[in-house]
């Protein structure tokens, strides 16, 4: 999908499962699971993690990488995970793109299921190296990383509320390489793609905002651009703005949060991508009379 002078697309990394308490907050399941039903017998429910794929004006960028490989095994079967060795690079390689073509990724925030795939151990996917590299190295070597420097700051110093969210091998490598720079507030990082720190989930985590009118297949008449919401509207049946996550470091500012942004989002007709919803990844949405509801799905 075109938007703006860029070429847009939503790539999934794989699936995973999270407690529903967890992603629903204080909402009852009786009430979250209609919006959501996909529950398992433990109580979690299926989600993905999407990547965005941006091309365009001489630059490829990628916003999040997934999970990655570094899990220990523990943690990959309490969260169900389900994907391919080397995600994002198979990814990138079905679309024509090695890793080395990546000029820009941005780091929405630094969970380990945005952040983990952006690192790797091992040899580079598809070389034979002569064995494993016990070394963690960035999996773009020549993007430029962004990320917003209270973020980082956060993850370096988290909370016990959410400090095994935050892995250092999923960022300092990059740092390491002289590949990270730290941005402070909303940016146009290239003509046209801003970002945008909010604070209720976790510290200056930064949406991306796609600024443009859609065209070619799927147009969307009236739509100035896309919205990369990230953890603020993980799903779609996270549009109620008190359905926020207990994961939520302030859950009071993320209700606002949210409630201004989708209300911005319906006005300009946006298309919302919903970073972890495999059945509804991206809609336009719309005022209803019980607030803002999706309108239309969108297939990026």
């Amino acid at each position: 999908m075109r938007v703006g002078d860029y070429e847009v697309e939503l790539i999934p990394l794989g699936r995973f499962a999270m407690d529903g308490g967890g992603m629903f907050g204080i909402v009852p399941m009786a009430l979250w699971s209609r919006a959501y039903p996909h529950v398992d017998d433990s109580n979690r429910i299926e989600l993905v993690t999407w990547a965005l794929l941006i091309r365009g004006q001489g630059r490829i960028l990628v916003a999040d990488a997934g999970v990655g490989d570094k899990l220990e095994p523990k943690r990959e079967q309490q969260f169900a995970l389900q994907q391919e060795t080397r995600a994002l690079e198979r990814a990138l390689a079905a679309r024509g793109i090695n890793p080395e073509d990546v000029t820009d990724f941005v780091y929405t925030h630094l969970h380990f299921d945005h952040a983990g795939g952006s690192t790797r151990r091992g040899t580079p996917l598809g070389r034979d190296g002569g064995g494993a590299d016990a070394s963690v190295v960035p999996v773009l070597p020549r993007a430029r990383h962004y990320v917003q420097r209270a973020q980082l700051a956060w993850a370096r110093n988290p909370s016990d509320k959410d400090r095994a969210s935050y892995l250092p091998e999923n960022w300092e490598p990059v740092i390491a390489a002289g590949l990270l720079d730290e941005l402070d507030g909303p940016t146009e990082i290239l003509p046209g793609i801003e970002v945008r720190p909010v604070d209720g989930h976790t510290a200056a985590m930064q949406l991306i905002i796609v600024h443009g009118s859609v065209e070619g297949t799927g147009a969307i008449p009236g739509s100035s651009g896309l919205l990369f919401s990230v953890d603020l509207v993980q799903t779609a049946a996270h549009l109620p703005p008190h359905y926020v996550a207990a994961y939520d470091n302030h859950p009071l500012l993320a209700i606002e949060e949210k409630r201004r942004l989708l209300t911005e989002a319906a006005e300009r007709r946006w298309i919302v991508c919903f970073v972890h919803d495999p059945f509804t990844p991206a809609a336009v949405l719309r005022q209803g009379a019980r607030g803002v509801e999706v309108e239309q799905v969108v297939t990026l």
